[in-house]
């Protein structure tokens, strides 16, 4: 993981997500179901964008930009009826210092890939492969589309249990710092809550319900806000 992404390393996406909200920053996350091929793998750093056509050689291609700690960041516009990346791709990756790769489609040759042991990130798995050869797009390399989003090398990419997050690189230091101290806040509403008070007690409960009895427009997260909770964001 990159040095100055390290600070993931005790983090998570749903972490990193609420502090982008708290900031302000664009909430930009994997669609729903795009996890990690093992459980556990976390991954942190710099997009590689790629577009993939329906055949590997736009990966090599890539590999040749890669540097240490990138991570392969695959447009296959969600594809369900091919798996766009295998074991050989994968080994190719990491003998590129690739950290990992998200894919916006399927993966295939599962026993390999958890064997090789570099994170990958998918919809899951399917046997066939592609059987089409679309033609390339002039910035196959320059971004890639991940559901909503656009990706571009001016983003880090995050994964784990949880999903997979961009964030722009320039505000991600800012995003983990706040991602620490919501972090920091919430462990310890944990401890609380198993020494025996409750979240309601630590939130002010109550309170918030005489104050929105008064202003319906009183939310919870302004509440939390107000008194330096978190949960919410």
């Amino acid at each position: 993981m990159p040095k100055d992404l390290a600070g993931f390393a005790e983090l998570s996406t749903p972490l990193v997500a609420d502090a982008c909200v708290r900031l302000g920053e664009p909430l930009r996350a994997a669609p729903a179901g795009v996890l990690p091929v093992v459980d556990g793998q976390r991954v942190a750093g710099r997009a590689l964008p790629v577009r993939h056509y329906g055949s590997v050689d736009v990966f090599l291609e890539a590999f040749t930009r890669a540097e240490p700690g990138d991570v392969l960041v695959i447009d296959n516009a969600g594809r369900r009826d091919e798996a766009c990346i295998g074991d050989l791709a994968v080994l190719e990756a990491r003998a590129a210092g690739v950290a990992g790769i998200a894919v916006w489609g399927l993966h295939r040759d599962t026993p390999d890939l958890v064997r090789i042991g570099l994170p990958v990130f998918s919809y899951g798995r399917h046997a066939p492969g592609p059987v089409r050869l679309d033609p390339r797009e002039p910035d196959a390399l320059r971004s890639a589309r991940f559901g909503e989003h656009e990706v571009t090398p001016d983003d880090v990419v995050f994964g784990d249990d949880d999903g997979v997050l961009f964030v722009a690189t320039d505000r991600a230091g800012a995003v983990l710092e706040t991602a620490l101290s919501l972090f920091r806040t919430e462990r310890e509403q944990a401890r609380r809550i198993e020494e025996g008070r409750t979240l309601r007690e630590q939130t002010r409960f109550d309170a918030y319900l005489a104050g929105r009895a008064e202003d319906p427009s009183y939310t919870f997260r302004r509440h939390l806000r107000r008194i330096g909770g978190a949960i919410e964001e």
